[in-house]
């Protein structure tokens, strides 16, 4: 047994079946080793480019790329383990605590994560990190106390450094997860994110260089020239929150052919302006600025070796900005933000700025008055890592008081109210602070809410000429009017876009099967995926479709894809085991609850199903969906009361559920409580008033009461709303 099981085993307290699984793994992996270097045959490493590139490679060494993963450095991180021992004591996955060896280091500035060995040839990412400027130790999640069994919890799938870190801290990655052991064999060409991680594989660069010392770059045939769009997509690979396809991007790949990009859609994860909220890092929002739009790129801003900002403070955004640049507008920042000059006098690396802004006549400013602080707010991640929002928007409290986006004006001025800040922006910039992007923002607010009002702007949305991100937002919130033939004419015109993102978020609301098997042909990956996913019950097992969902089966949302794959196949048994291994795997999920019920109620388990929606209920006792549908699983049983009062829940939770209101109504009117009954259907009418179904149902209601002029007006409501509504015909049919 090699010692390196040994010490797993000890630090685990594995029992013999599970060190024998750990001795499996590390077999794998060690004869994975033998073979996967083929795979990095073209790269030659950072230390390569040393010689020639000596200030490139000093300044990359440096830096948090270069710092992105190590190994443990008694130097480094004598701060941290100042007796020398490299090793926490923390909660393992019996909920008690055991000493583990720390393995490896992610992240630099401004925290420091370990890595531990795990079974299976995994590891963890503890939750306890470091800050290596305050010399302490704390925890990325807070006052969050993650517990064993959670995925969150640093023993969990959701710290796993294979599929969660890996890929974006190291140079060509290769996960290599085994379903069948749910074991990894994980390599890369180079630990951290070295030189070729960006400059793509140069092993044939290093060898021709070494054959023709003399010769000019331009000569060399082994070099490949990036456009500064293949560039910042290079970026975006890992500053972006995205799904993988292939986990196989190689530099100047197209990020659409490895990458499903997260988007402002009806979730929360970014505010209706397009701020990022969660993680989301900067790529999408960046897509949507103007700045992306004005064929700005990543390293117009920051320098491409340290990765840091080329000029501090204003200066940086001033060299557009000043008047010299005839496709920005000029910005007088002391006129513009009405805010104190306060003069900076020397940036981190010691450039005299206060000397500089002399020479070039420009005010440098900080706090109040700095570009960034208004257009680029920053929102802490990790509990000491403060990112900078690449959507460059403009403060706007109006958006505040009327959507819940947060606004930069009260993020400084805590302590005021939206009004006043609100009232300061309308006295220095009247009239401009009702710009395109506000009506956009509060169009999306709106189209999250569920209001049918907002069909048409984004109707228009879909076709502005701006940013193509905002096409797409438009194209994936139009789903929930797919039905609609105006729609759907609108999203079939949309299928053609130049934009691969706004294609791809068309495929997802589509219901248009000509058009989606068009789709299917598209010459990006991204787009093929998601027509393929749309017709995944009618095709055949398509070899691409499968291989992207098998890479993400190490996760809880991969199992359920593959479990949605499998219901959409008629293979229930396969549905329900893949179901149930993403709750083992993330128990304390209320969406895989949810989806597990309604793939068991399809099926009949309707006790199962009520079991799997009742503890949805107790994990997110916020969300309406989940009595909704554990309403309509009593139902199923005839448990009536138990229906009416799971339905009561959801409308009290969200007063706009119409689907509640109107299956409230149908339950009542069964129990005899007629009057509450047609309150009901009312109120679904008045909160779908799109939906035929609520004034047919009270129609038949108020006829069977005798009340038939009430109940003529109520079916001709319904055909009004949907002119040939056949169940609405019959009934005016039945009474003449």
């Amino acid at each position: 047994m090699s010692q390196a099981v040994k010490k797993i085993s000890r630090n685990l307290g594995l029992g013999g079946a599970a060190l024998i699984v750990a001795v499996i793994a590390l077999l794998v992996v060690r004869r994975h080793n033998r073979t996967e270097p083929a795979a990095f045959a073209t790269y030659a490493g950072s230390a390569s480019c040393r010689d020639c590139h000596q200030t490139a490679y000093t300044e990359w060494q440096k830096s948090n790329h270069g710092l992105a993963e190590r190994q443990l450095n008694p130097v480094m991180d004598q701060t941290a383990f100042p007796a020398g021992k490299f090793q926490v004591t923390a909660r393992g996955p019996g909920a008690t605590n055991a000493a583990f060896a720390v393995a490896r280091v992610i992240g630099n500035d401004p925290l420091r994560q370990f890595l531990v060995p795990f079974p299976g040839s995994r590891y963890q990412t503890l939750e306890a990190s470091f800050d290596p400027h305050a010399t302490e130790w704390f925890n990325v999640y807070g006052t969050e106390d993650r517990q064993p069994g959670e995925w969150g919890h640093w023993t969990g799938r959701g710290m796993n450094w294979n599929n969660m870190c890996a890929a974006c801290h190291n140079t060509r990655l290769r996960k290599n997860y085994d379903e069948r052991t749910d074991s990894y064999a994980t390599t890369m060409a180079e630990m951290s994110v070295g030189c070729e991680a960006c400059h793509g594989p140069m092993k044939n660069h290093v060898v021709w260089q070494k054959a023709h010392p003399n010769q000019e770059r331009d000569d060399d045939p082994t070099l490949r020239n990036f456009t500064p769009t293949q560039m910042l997509e290079t970026c975006a690979q890992c500053h972006s929150r995205r799904g993988e396809l292939t986990g196989n991007f190689a530099p100047g790949d197209l990020f659409d052919d490895h990458h499903l990009l997260t988007i402002v859609d009806e979730t929360d994860l970014y505010y209706p302006d397009g701020q990022v909220r969660d993680e989301d890092y900067e790529y999408a929002a960046f897509l949507g600025s103007k700045m992306h739009a004005k064929g700005i790129r990543c390293g117009d801003c920051h320098q491409p070796h340290t990765a840091k900002v080329k000029l501090a403070g204003n200066l940086l955004c001033l060299r557009c900005h000043d008047g010299s640049n005839t496709n920005a507008p000029t910005i007088d920042p002391v006129k513009h933000s009405f805010h104190k000059v306060d003069p900076l006098y020397f940036d981190p690396d010691g450039i005299d700025l206060l000397a500089l802004g002399k020479r070039s006549s420009v005010a440098v400013i900080t706090n109040g008055g700095e570009c960034v602080n208004c257009h680029m707010p920053q929102t802490v991640y990790m509990q000491r890592h403060r990112r900078h929002d690449h959507g460059f928007t403009s403060p706007d409290p109006l958006l505040t008081k009327q959507a819940g986006i947060p606004n930069a004006c009260n993020q400084c001025h805590a302590d005021k109210t939206v009004d006043w800040a609100l009232s300061w922006t309308e006295k220095w910039y009247g009239d401009k602070m009702n710009r395109p992007s506000r009506s956009r923002a509060l169009t999306i607010a709106s189209a999250r809410r569920g209001d049918p009002a907002a069909r048409d702007g984004l109707l228009a949305l879909l076709v502005t000429n701006g940013p193509p991100y905002w096409n797409a937002v438009a194209a994936r919130l139009l789903e929930n009017w797919a039905g609609d033939p105006t729609i759907n004419a609108a999203l079939t015109g949309a299928a053609t876009h130049t934009n691969a993102l706004v294609r791809a978020n068309v495929a997802r609301s589509l219901r248009d099967e000509t058009v989606l098997r068009r789709l299917l042909a598209d010459p990006v990956r991204s787009v093929r995926f998601h027509a393929a996913w749309a017709l995944r019950a009618n095709l055949p097992d398509d070899a691409e479709l499968r291989a992207m969902v098998d890479f993400m089966a190490d996760q809880p949302q991969g199992q359920m894809q593959k479990g949605a794959l499998a219901v959409a196949r008629g293979d229930a048994p396969a549905a329900v085991a893949h179901y149930q291994k993403a709750v083992d795997w993330d128990a304390n999920s209320a969406p895989i609850r949810h989806d597990y019920a309604v793939v068991l109620s399809s099926i009949g388990s309707n006790a199962a199903a009520i079991a799997q929606l009742e503890a949805a209920c107790r994990l997110d006792p916020r969300d309406a969906e989940y009595p909704y549908k554990l309403a309509l699983a009593w139902n199923e049983l005839g448990k009536i009361d138990k229906t009416i009062e799971q339905l009561q829940i959801a409308v009290r939770l969200d007063a706009n559920h119409a689907r509640a209101w109107y299956n409230l109504g149908l339950a009542l009117n069964s129990v005899g409580r007629v009057s509450d009954a047609l309150a009901a259907l009312k109120r679904a009418e008045m909160v779908n008033p799109a939906d035929p179904r609520a004034p047919y149902a009270a129609a038949t209601i108020l006829a069977r009461l005798g009340r038939m002029d009430e109940a003529r007006a109520a079916a001709q409501r319904a055909l009004r709303i949907q002119p040939g509504y056949a169940p609405a015909q019959e009934f005016l049919q039945s009474l003449r």
